[in-house]
C-alpha cells in the first residue's frame, strides 16, 4: 500500500458515522417486558438484555445498540411500538 491508498481508507472510515439507540427508563414497563423487547427487537442475548435493562432502571437510560442510522431507526420504531421510550442519536 502506498500513502495515497492509506489516506483513502482513513477518509472512508471517518465517513461512516456510528449512531446509538438509547432506551429511557419509565414507570410503566416491567423489567420482563423491556428484556423481552431488547431480545426480539435488538437481537440481544438474554444476559445482555438483562444488563441493559438494569442500567436503564438505575441510570435512567442506556445505549442499547450502536451502528448505522437506518438499522437503528427500525429498531427504535419496534421499541416505540412496544411502548418503550427510545431514540437514535
Amino acid at each position: 500500500m502506498n500513502t495515497e491508498t492509506l489516506y483513502e481508507e482513513e477518509v472512508l472510515e471517518t465517513q461512516v458515522t456510528e449512531h446509538n439507540l438509547i432506551v429511557f427508563n419509565d414507570d410503566v414497563n416491567t423489567f420482563d417486558h423491556v428484556i423481552e423487547s431488547l431480545i426480539k427487537v435488538c437481537d440481544h442475548d438474554p444476559i445482555q438484555a438483562e444488563q441493559c435493562t438494569t442500567l436503564i432502571h438505575y441510570r435512567g437510560k442506556c445505549d442499547v445498540k450502536s451502528g448505522e442510522f437506518e438499522k437503528l431507526a427500525s429498531m427504535c420504531t419496534g421499541l416505540l411500538d412496544r411502548g418503550i421510550s427510545a431514540e437514535v442519536h
